[in-house]
């Protein structure tokens, strides 16, 4: 006996998802890496500012990370507003200007008049 059935297949034609076109003035390509630490920083702190976690030590467990590393990440929210705007900016692409460890001293540079200042010496080498 030999029973024969044709199935009927749909072929499903899934919706396009939205892509918003790349305005002109964003960069293009993924964020450099030390853009994306100053963003997990910028993170960290509002987690503990907010409540969400007890402290930076939570933090630490929580990441799997050594509270030393923690305390690096914050070290880059002390630099001035103006650098951490450029560093944020920068993508894979570019080449880092400073490494992450001169930045942190940079970071410990109170005024952001010299912060400023130190960096474009930095960035001349």
């Amino acid at each position: 006996m030999k029973i024969e059935y044709t199935v009927a297949l749909r072929r499903l034609v899934r919706p396009r998802p939205f892509m918003a076109k790349p305005v002109a003035d964003e960069p293009q390509g993924r964020p450099h890496r030390i853009a994306r630490v100053l963003a997990l920083a910028h993170r960290l702190d509002q987690l503990v500012r907010t409540g969400a976690v007890r402290d930076y030590g939570e933090l630490a467990r929580l990441g799997h990370v050594s509270p030393a590393r923690i305390c690096q990440f914050l070290t880059l929210l002390h630099l001035a507003p103006t650098i951490q705007e450029s560093l944020l900016f920068l993508t894979t692409g570019e080449r880092m200007p400073i490494p992450e460890p001169s930045l942190r001293k940079i970071a410990r540079e109170p005024r952001w008049n010299r912060q400023r200042d130190l960096f474009e010496r930095q960035l001349q080498k």
